[in-house]
């Protein structure tokens, strides 16, 4: 089984010239409602790319008793992600404020919601050898630590998404969550961030993930339209190329990685080939608007791939 322990969102995305600075208002064409979260975007891609692999995919979250809510969990059952361990509040679904540029790019806010109730006891999973457990920075960390390592000990792989890289995040709080992690997956900003949590400067976002892989762990780094690079633990770096695309919508591009790698390595791919999968279905989700719409499913992923 493929775990993700996380968030659920409801994303409200306008399309604008341009991203607005601060204290400056920007009219926006339209805006679209869309499901989103880093963790439900995550499952939706892993079960998109694993369908028809005979792996189950399934999210651990919380959303509110709402129709926001009610819609969220419809969405993941459509997509062939399990809700067995979503629960439901009185807190509101969380939500995602999207402002998306013409070349692309995008900043978001997020108003957590009933994702800050979602707590590790809520999960009634035994964990196994068999599973990959996926997290990112979007539930309580606390929770999140609990639930990757109760995952480590039984054997399980945990891959752990650095984002977003929470403000005041402490060394020691850094370091427990590096030692339940197998994968740890970062941007440049994040790898750069994570570093200097732990106390050193890095002159680049390659330097900064290798020194977080240095004998702990295997570090990806993910770099947008030049692809990913992974450094494992006994200093070996595999790089992946990006495919060519003309971008429309980076919302869910990491997401989108991140859930596939988790697919390809339940799959028990090596991680050259899982990496260069995952940057395929990132650029693939880039081609089209909405953190979910893009997302590749398996059939589109080997197309890309065998091109």
């Amino acid at each position: 089984m493929i775990l993700v322990f996380g968030s659920i969102n409801i994303d409200w995305v306008a399309r604008v010239p341009s991203i607005p600075r601060p204290g400056e208002t920007v009219l926006a064409r339209a805006y679209e409602t869309l499901f989103g979260g880093k963790g439900a975007n995550q499952a939706v891609a892993a079960a998109r790319a694993s369908r028809g692999a005979g792996i189950e995919v399934a999210i651990a979250a919380r959303v509110g008793s709402d129709a926001f809510g009610r819609a969220a969990v419809a969405n993941l059952a459509a997509n062939g992600v399990s809700a067995a361990f979503v629960s439901a509040g009185p807190e509101p679904t969380g939500c995602a404020f999207v402002v998306v540029e013409d070349s692309g790019e995008n900043a978001i806010t997020v108003a957590s919601g009933a994702n800050s109730a979602l707590t590790a006891a809520s999960l009634g999973h035994a964990f196994t050898a068999a599973d990959v457990l996926v997290l990112q920075m979007e539930a309580p960390f606390a929770e999140s630590l609990r639930t990757a390592t109760r995952a480590r000990a039984a054997g399980a792989q945990v891959i752990w998404n650095f984002a977003p890289a929470p403000a005041g995040f402490g060394r020691e709080e850094l370091l427990s969550l590096l030692a339940a992690t197998d994968i740890l997956v970062v941007n440049q900003h994040e790898a750069v961030a994570a570093t200097r949590i732990l106390g050193t400067a890095p002159e680049s976002a390659e330097e900064a993930a290798s020194a977080i892989a240095d004998g702990r762990l295997t570090a990806v780094l993910s770099a947008g339209p030049r692809g990913a690079i992974a450094f494992t633990p006994d200093g070996i770096r595999h790089v992946a190329p990006a495919l060519a695309i003309r971008p429309v919508d980076t919302t869910g591009a990491g997401d989108t990685f991140v859930g596939v790698l988790a697919a390809e390595v339940a799959q028990g791919r090596e991680l050259p080939g899982a990496l260069q999968r995952a940057c395929s279905a990132a650029s693939l989700a880039c081609t089209k608007a909405g953190a979910q719409a893009g997302m590749p499913d398996r059939a589109e992923l080997e197309a890309a791939c065998s091109g």
